[in-house]
């Protein structure tokens, strides 16, 4: 199911070291609202999910948050930042109660949705404490793609509640892959 390509999701390029700024940016690597938990909760909600639409939406989401984290990875260590772990900006270790465990699949869905919120509003704080004109760009590009899988996470809660046919189910797939060639805003 999963591939890896070498290319970045979207281009990492810095203007000045800041390893105070690297050190924030752990919050997207290994934090409670980490691009780490988004996929590994992802991985876990489409284990458990009977929809094959869905779980196959949940897999391309989960292999992006991770194409996510090596961005992420590549700027910490453009500014000049701490060696990875998994730890937040405080240093505290990533942990499994980061990782939501419903197993319906309305409230799992719900649950993403709000990982995805949580995501977006640190990725728009964080765009508010660099004056690096490139890392603004690449928190712009990451907080959009929040609101990308916000969006297909609430169409299929929304397509689950009315027991929608699976074209309608197979649209999601459609959508998220015509997603990722828009062109930058």
């Amino acid at each position: 199911m999963f591939t890896y390509r070498k290319p970045l999701f979207y281009p990492v390029h810095v203007e000045f070291h800041n390893p105070a700024f690297g050190q924030i940016l752990f919050e997207h690597y290994g934090g409670k609202d980490s691009e780490f938990s988004a996929a590994t909760q992802y991985l876990n909600h489409r284990s458990n999910i009977r929809n094959y639409y869905i779980q196959e939406l949940l897999g391309f989401i989960a292999a992006e948050e991770m194409g996510h984290m090596e961005m992420i990875a590549v700027a910490i260590n453009k500014l000049g930042g701490p060696p990875l772990s998994y730890v937040n900006s405080q240093g505290l270790p990533w942990n499994m109660s980061y990782v939501d465990q419903s197993l319906d699949p309305i409230q799992m869905l719900q649950a993403d949705v709000e990982a995805e919120i949580r995501a977006q509003a640190l990725y728009n704080l964080h765009y508010t404490m660099t004056s690096d004109p490139s890392l603004k760009k690449m928190i712009r590009f990451l907080a959009s793609r929040e609101d990308v899988h916000k969006h297909l996470f609430e169409k299929s809660q929304i397509l689950i509640q009315r027991a929608a046919p699976p074209e309608q189910f197979h649209e999601l797939i459609n959508e998220y892959k015509i997603s990722l060639k828009l062109p930058e805003k």
